[in-house]
Protein backbone atom coordinates (compact mmCIF):
# COMPACT_ATOMS: atom_id res chain seq x y z
CA UNK A 1 0.00 0.00 0.00
CA UNK A 2 1.12 3.60 -1.24
CA UNK A 3 0.90 6.67 0.36
CA UNK A 4 -1.94 8.27 -1.01
CA UNK A 5 -0.90 12.11 -2.92
CA UNK A 6 -1.86 15.44 -0.90
CA UNK A 7 -4.15 16.77 -3.48
CA UNK A 8 -4.68 19.99 -1.99
CA UNK A 9 -0.59 20.70 -1.31
CA UNK A 10 -0.36 19.38 -4.96
CA UNK A 11 -2.58 22.09 -6.34
CA UNK A 12 -1.54 25.21 -4.35
CA UNK A 13 1.89 24.54 -5.47
CA UNK A 14 0.91 24.36 -8.79
CA UNK A 15 -0.75 27.84 -7.41
CA UNK A 16 -4.47 26.56 -8.76
CA UNK A 17 -7.20 28.31 -6.56
CA UNK A 18 -8.59 25.84 -3.75
CA UNK A 19 -12.13 26.53 -2.46
CA UNK A 20 -12.67 25.18 1.25
CA UNK A 21 -14.68 25.06 4.05
CA UNK A 22 -14.60 25.23 8.04
CA UNK A 23 -15.92 22.51 10.29
CA UNK A 24 -16.61 23.70 13.73
CA UNK A 25 -19.61 21.57 14.74
CA UNK A 26 -17.96 18.61 16.96
CA UNK A 27 -20.64 16.39 14.94
CA UNK A 28 -18.68 14.02 12.47
CA UNK A 29 -22.43 13.69 10.79
CA UNK A 30 -22.29 17.43 9.84
CA UNK A 31 -18.80 16.50 8.47
CA UNK A 32 -20.24 13.87 6.85
CA UNK A 33 -23.44 15.74 5.13
CA UNK A 34 -20.61 18.19 4.01
CA UNK A 35 -17.79 15.81 2.79
CA UNK A 36 -19.25 14.71 -0.64
CA UNK A 37 -20.43 18.58 -1.57
CA UNK A 38 -16.85 19.08 -3.67
CA UNK A 39 -14.78 21.61 -1.59
CA UNK A 40 -11.32 20.82 -2.46
CA UNK A 41 -10.25 21.46 1.36
CA UNK A 42 -12.19 21.20 4.68
CA UNK A 43 -10.47 22.54 8.25
CA UNK A 44 -11.63 20.46 10.92
CA UNK A 45 -11.34 22.98 13.65
CA UNK A 46 -10.05 22.09 17.35
CA UNK A 47 -9.21 25.62 18.47
CA UNK A 48 -12.51 27.23 18.73
CA UNK A 49 -14.73 23.77 18.13
CA UNK A 50 -14.90 21.23 21.27
CA UNK A 51 -13.72 18.47 18.97
CA UNK A 52 -10.73 16.37 20.98
CA UNK A 53 -8.59 13.68 18.73
CA UNK A 54 -11.15 10.75 18.66
CA UNK A 55 -13.86 13.59 17.22
CA UNK A 56 -10.71 14.49 15.04
CA UNK A 57 -10.59 10.63 13.72
CA UNK A 58 -14.10 10.55 13.28
CA UNK A 59 -14.13 13.94 11.00
CA UNK A 60 -10.72 12.63 8.80
CA UNK A 61 -12.38 9.53 8.34
CA UNK A 62 -15.62 11.14 7.17
CA UNK A 63 -13.29 12.20 3.82
CA UNK A 64 -12.30 9.31 3.03
CA UNK A 65 -13.24 8.38 -0.79
CA UNK A 66 -14.02 11.65 -1.76
CA UNK A 67 -11.90 14.49 -3.73
CA UNK A 68 -12.06 16.84 -0.65
CA UNK A 69 -8.33 17.00 1.56
CA UNK A 70 -8.90 17.50 5.36
CA UNK A 71 -6.83 19.99 7.29
CA UNK A 72 -6.91 20.12 11.26
CA UNK A 73 -6.17 23.36 13.32
CA UNK A 74 -4.63 22.57 16.54
CA UNK A 75 -5.67 24.78 19.42
CA UNK A 76 -1.46 25.56 19.45
CA UNK A 77 1.47 25.12 18.06
CA UNK A 78 1.75 22.56 20.41
CA UNK A 79 4.42 19.45 19.28
CA UNK A 80 2.50 16.82 21.40
CA UNK A 81 -0.99 17.83 19.99
CA UNK A 82 0.34 17.64 16.46
CA UNK A 83 1.60 14.43 16.69
CA UNK A 84 -1.34 13.27 18.18
CA UNK A 85 -3.25 14.94 15.40
CA UNK A 86 -0.62 13.38 12.51
CA UNK A 87 -0.54 9.88 13.77
CA UNK A 88 -4.64 10.22 13.29
CA UNK A 89 -3.89 10.86 9.65
CA UNK A 90 -4.37 14.38 8.58
CA UNK A 91 -3.01 15.12 5.64
CA UNK A 92 -2.26 18.80 7.04
CA UNK A 93 -2.27 21.36 9.35
CA UNK A 94 -3.12 24.94 9.94
CA UNK A 95 -0.78 26.20 12.97
CA UNK A 96 -2.73 29.11 14.79
CA UNK A 97 -1.26 32.57 16.11
CA UNK A 98 2.31 32.19 13.94
CA UNK A 99 4.03 35.80 15.10
CA UNK A 100 7.64 34.94 14.16
CA UNK A 101 10.02 32.59 11.73
CA UNK A 102 11.37 30.65 15.12
CA UNK A 103 7.51 29.66 15.96
CA UNK A 104 7.17 28.94 11.90
CA UNK A 105 10.27 26.39 12.30
CA UNK A 106 8.77 25.20 15.33
CA UNK A 107 5.30 23.95 13.44
CA UNK A 108 7.36 22.29 10.88
CA UNK A 109 9.47 20.57 13.20
CA UNK A 110 6.92 19.42 15.03
CA UNK A 111 5.55 17.56 11.74
CA UNK A 112 8.62 16.13 10.73
CA UNK A 113 10.60 13.05 12.02
CA UNK A 114 14.50 12.94 13.70
CA UNK A 115 16.66 13.98 12.34
CA UNK A 116 15.07 16.90 10.64
CA UNK A 117 12.21 17.58 13.85
CA UNK A 118 10.92 16.06 16.35
CA UNK A 119 7.78 14.08 15.67
CA UNK A 120 7.74 10.61 17.50
CA UNK A 121 7.88 7.79 15.67
CA UNK A 122 5.51 5.20 16.07
CA UNK A 123 4.94 2.20 13.41
CA UNK A 124 1.64 1.48 13.90
CA UNK A 125 -1.13 4.27 13.57
CA UNK A 126 -4.04 5.37 11.42
CA UNK A 127 -1.95 7.94 9.39
CA UNK A 128 0.19 4.61 7.79
CA UNK A 129 -2.80 2.17 8.07
CA UNK A 130 -1.24 0.55 10.95
CA UNK A 131 1.69 -0.38 9.51
CA UNK A 132 0.75 -1.24 5.87
CA UNK A 133 1.35 1.92 3.74
CA UNK A 134 5.31 0.76 2.94
CA UNK A 135 6.73 4.62 1.67
CA UNK A 136 5.31 6.21 5.01
CA UNK A 137 8.45 6.51 5.81
CA UNK A 138 9.68 8.16 3.32
CA UNK A 139 7.12 10.34 1.78
CA UNK A 140 5.17 12.08 4.43
CA UNK A 141 7.18 14.93 4.70
CA UNK A 142 6.17 16.00 1.87
CA UNK A 143 2.94 14.93 1.84
CA UNK A 144 1.94 16.88 5.09
CA UNK A 145 0.46 20.63 4.62
CA UNK A 146 1.83 22.87 6.74
CA UNK A 147 -0.30 25.99 7.08
CA UNK A 148 1.47 29.47 9.00
CA UNK A 149 -1.63 31.53 10.47
CA UNK A 150 -0.72 35.17 10.30
CA UNK A 151 -3.71 36.46 12.99
CA UNK A 152 -1.62 39.99 14.11
CA UNK A 153 -0.40 43.15 13.07
CA UNK A 154 3.40 41.82 14.18
CA UNK A 155 2.74 38.60 12.60
CA UNK A 156 1.90 40.88 8.82
CA UNK A 157 4.72 42.89 9.66
CA UNK A 158 7.18 39.64 9.75
CA UNK A 159 5.13 37.75 7.19
CA UNK A 160 7.42 37.53 4.57
CA UNK A 161 10.45 35.81 7.17
CA UNK A 162 7.57 33.49 8.25
CA UNK A 163 6.88 32.27 4.62
CA UNK A 164 10.68 31.78 3.65
CA UNK A 165 10.79 29.39 6.36
CA UNK A 166 11.87 25.87 4.74
CA UNK A 167 9.37 23.49 4.91
CA UNK A 168 6.29 26.46 5.46
CA UNK A 169 3.36 25.73 2.14
CA UNK A 170 1.19 28.59 2.57
CA UNK A 171 0.57 31.31 4.79
CA UNK A 172 -2.95 31.62 6.03
CA UNK A 173 -4.56 35.28 7.13
CA UNK A 174 -6.67 35.56 9.87
CA UNK A 175 -9.26 38.65 9.35
CA UNK A 176 -10.78 38.09 12.79
CA UNK A 177 -8.11 38.06 14.99
CA UNK A 178 -6.36 40.80 12.36
CA UNK A 179 -9.49 42.89 13.15
CA UNK A 180 -9.05 42.82 16.74
CA UNK A 181 -5.54 43.83 16.91
CA UNK A 182 -6.30 46.65 14.99
CA UNK A 183 -9.50 48.10 17.15
CA UNK A 184 -11.65 46.47 15.02
CA UNK A 185 -13.18 43.74 17.02
CA UNK A 186 -16.21 41.95 15.27
CA UNK A 187 -15.56 43.94 12.13
CA UNK A 188 -13.63 41.23 9.85
CA UNK A 189 -14.97 43.22 6.57
CA UNK A 190 -13.71 46.69 7.35
CA UNK A 191 -11.34 48.11 4.79
CA UNK A 192 -8.76 48.41 6.94
CA UNK A 193 -8.48 45.22 7.83
CA UNK A 194 -8.20 43.62 4.31
CA UNK A 195 -5.99 46.96 3.08
CA UNK A 196 -3.53 45.58 5.83
CA UNK A 197 -3.58 41.57 4.80
CA UNK A 198 -3.57 42.77 1.38
CA UNK A 199 -0.10 44.25 1.71
CA UNK A 200 1.22 41.89 3.70
CA UNK A 201 -0.03 39.45 1.39
CA UNK A 202 1.01 40.78 -2.29
CA UNK A 203 4.77 39.94 -1.67
CA UNK A 204 3.95 36.48 -1.19
CA UNK A 205 1.87 36.28 -4.18
CA UNK A 206 4.17 37.86 -6.36
CA UNK A 207 7.34 35.09 -5.25
CA UNK A 208 4.38 32.03 -5.72
CA UNK A 209 3.52 31.41 -1.98
CA UNK A 210 0.12 30.21 -1.67
CA UNK A 211 -1.54 32.42 0.57
CA UNK A 212 -5.19 31.70 2.17
CA UNK A 213 -8.17 33.00 4.42
CA UNK A 214 -11.49 32.45 5.33
CA UNK A 215 -14.48 34.99 4.51
CA UNK A 216 -18.57 34.56 4.77
CA UNK A 217 -19.21 36.16 1.58
CA UNK A 218 -19.27 33.97 -1.16
CA UNK A 219 -18.65 37.40 -4.09
CA UNK A 220 -15.43 38.48 -1.52
CA UNK A 221 -14.34 34.87 -1.88
CA UNK A 222 -14.11 34.53 -5.29
CA UNK A 223 -12.49 38.53 -5.86
CA UNK A 224 -9.78 37.46 -3.50
CA UNK A 225 -8.91 34.07 -5.42
CA UNK A 226 -9.22 36.38 -8.38
CA UNK A 227 -6.44 38.85 -6.91
CA UNK A 228 -4.22 35.80 -6.31
CA UNK A 229 -4.93 34.20 -3.09
CA UNK A 230 -4.60 30.24 -3.39
CA UNK A 231 -7.06 28.53 -0.69
CA UNK A 232 -9.99 30.15 0.37
CA UNK A 233 -12.52 28.99 2.92
CA UNK A 234 -15.65 30.67 2.11
CA UNK A 235 -17.96 29.60 4.96
CA UNK A 236 -18.31 27.63 8.43
CA UNK A 237 -20.76 24.63 8.57
CA UNK A 238 -22.29 26.23 11.84
CA UNK A 239 -22.71 29.68 10.05
CA UNK A 240 -24.43 27.95 6.80
CA UNK A 241 -27.01 26.09 9.25
CA UNK A 242 -27.37 29.25 11.33
CA UNK A 243 -28.49 31.37 8.05
CA UNK A 244 -30.31 28.53 6.17
CA UNK A 245 -32.38 27.36 9.43
CA UNK A 246 -33.27 31.83 9.68
CA UNK A 247 -34.10 31.88 5.92
CA UNK A 248 -36.24 28.74 6.39
CA UNK A 249 -38.17 30.12 9.33
CA UNK A 250 -38.54 34.09 7.83
CA UNK A 251 -39.47 32.24 4.56
CA UNK A 252 -42.43 30.23 6.21
CA UNK A 253 -43.25 32.80 8.74
CA UNK A 254 -43.67 35.32 6.40
CA UNK A 255 -44.75 33.82 3.10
Amino acid sequence: MKLKTNAFLQAIRAGKPQIGLWATLAAPNATDAIADAGFDWVVIDTEHSPNDLPLVVQHLRCFTGTNTTPIVRPDWNDAVKVKGILDAGAPGLVFPMIQSADEARAAVAATRYPPHGLRGVSGVTHANRFGRTTDYFQRIHDETAVIAQAETRAALAQVTEIAAVEGVDGVFFGPADIAADMGLLGQTMHDDVWAAIKEAAAPLIAKGMPVGTLVSDAGFARHLLAEGFTFVACGTDAGLLARSADQLVATVRNG
